[in-house]
């Protein structure tokens, strides 16, 4: 199959427009083909579609169509094919068992069952994999939802699924509050477990841990600012915060900090966690990890706990009510380095939810506190990559007096202007960013246009475009 029509198929799995099960039947249909026309072959696939839809919807699919064969073109160009024509995930899908007869499985069929799915998944590249009631399974890949399956997992069936590897209490907790979260080592992989029950039966979804503690650079932060962030751990007191949405890798930015940490320094470095997913072995520091739930009650307490544990940094995995964020805070201004994490959108908005869960009459004491000791936020997102992979685009903000005089003069709605400008201090805002992975290569046009608004950085990544593509447009002329 020529590059052309590999990445034409490529585009249509990623924009949605197909299955990742319905690869096979396309590929099936190029061999069927007496020519290798990507008009043609777009045509035939079309007519399928088409067949069911109204004359809005085939004109509508029509457009995409056009997008994604120019977009097939452009990447044929560079002589490199999709992953997913690497072997990896139309193989994975061919090995993935039959779910029809679940009912008749034993125990042990089952739990075969599903660490196959499970090993399966991960060689996909996904990052979540669902096995849900009323729904087929389905796995996350490059930020997208993809069906593995025709099937539809009865309630019964994905009880036995999701609870084959539970032990007694965990089974017993589930069964008391209809939710639980967790980490499970299944097979020689480890995931973070979450199942939760909905009108249909229990979901599970099972987010896979890396094998392995990747670094900064490694996640797609740039040599310049993966200094500044070294930096920012070189102290030995302050409040280090690593926030963005749901989903955008804060736990594995974390745990990148932490293996710096833990290689350079030799501290004692107290973690809690819910659930631990990646682990730390000791090396230069001695690494303590606790989990909510299994080690201690909850963050609040776990924090109390660490104070009196004699430790130099204590890690947070979310800063998620006032009694945790004002025991950080405070930790924080007595001499330990503290790291958390917050589920906000830039630094402006993390500082604002940092301290607006306390009451007012707190509020300017607090203020005065965090100005103290913020040592520096990496507010962080994924996107796309060039290469089919995920990158990480981020904001940096470095605690300097400017930042200081801001949070106590409330007036936090200025920082994106002292991120602009405060460049030779390490900092950078996330368009800024999005900016500079485009002249790397590292993401799209697309990608790069989608998440830029600011008029200045839009104007200047317009001319960055141009100018890409008068390279592009010689580079083809020789």
């Amino acid at each position: 199959m020529d590059l052309n029509t590999q990445w034409f198929i490529y585009a249509l799995v990623d924009n949605q427009i197909i299955e990742i099960v319905d690869m096979e039947k396309c590929v099936a249909l190029y061999e069927d083909l007496d020519t290798t026309s990507l008009e043609a072959y777009a045509q035939k696939i079309l007519n399928l579609l088409t067949d069911t839809l109204s004359s809005e919807d085939a004109a509508e699919l029509l457009e995409q169509f056009q997008a994604a064969m120019q977009f097939a073109m452009e990447q044929a160009k560079k002589g490199v094919s999709p992953s997913i024509f690497k072997g990896s995930m139309t193989e994975a899908v061919d090995q993935l068992p039959e779910l029809d007869r679940i009912a008749d499985m034993s125990d042990e069929e089952i739990a075969d069952l599903v660490i196959n799915m499970l090993t399966i998944v991960q060689e996909m590249g996904a990052s979540d994999f669902h096995i849900s009631a009323g729904s087929p399974p389905f796995i996350r890949h490059n930020l997208k939802i993809h069906k593995l399956s025709s099937t539809i997992l009865s309630a019964q069936d994905s009880m036995r699924l999701n609870t084959i590897f539970l032990s007694e209490e965990q089974s017993k907790k589930f069964d008391e509050d209809m939710d639980l979260n967790c980490a499970q080592k299944i097979s020689n992989s480890r995931f973070r477990v979450s199942l939760m029950m909905q009108k249909d039966g229990i979901s599970g979804s099972y987010h896979i841990v890396p094998d392995e503690i990747r670094s900064l650079e490694q996640l797609g932060f740039l040599p310049n600012d993966v200094t500044t962030i070294e930096r920012m751990l070189d102290y030995h007191n302050g409040l280090i915060l690593v926030t963005g949405p749901l989903g955008s890798g804060k736990t594995t930015t974390l745990a990148a900090m932490m293996d710096i940490l833990n290689a350079k320094r030799k501290d004692h470095i107290i973690a809690v966690e819910d659930p631990i997913e990646i682990l730390h072995e000791s090396k230069s520091c001695i690494v303590t990890q606790r989990e909510v739930g299994k080690h201690t009650n909850s963050y609040s307490v776990a924090l109390k706990g660490a104070l009196r544990e004699d430790p130099d940094i204590i890690v947070i995995g979310e800063l998620h009510n006032l009694e945790t964020i004002e025991n950080a805070i405070t930790a924080s201004e007595t001499g330990h380095l503290v790291i958390g994490t917050l589920h906000t959108c830039d630094a402006a908005n993390t500082l604002n939810r940092l301290l607006d869960v306390f009451p007012p009459a707190q509020q300017q004491q607090i203020r005065t506190m965090t100005a103290g000791s913020l040592r520096g936020i990496v507010c962080q997102q994924l996107l796309t990559g060039v290469k089919d992979n995920l990158t990480v685009s981020y904001e940096l903000l470095v605690g300097n007096l400017a930042v200081s005089n801001l949070i106590v003069e409330k007036m936090t709605h200025r920082l994106k202007g002292v991120m602009e400008t405060g460049q030779k201090a390490g900092m950078c805002t996330f368009e800024a960013n999005v900016l500079e992975k485009f002249k790397l290569g590292h993401i799209s046009d697309e990608t790069a246009r989608a998440y830029v608004r600011d008029k200045a950085v839009k104007t200047e990544l317009e001319r960055a475009i141009a100018i890409q593509g008068a390279k592009n447009l010689a580079h083809g002329d020789e």
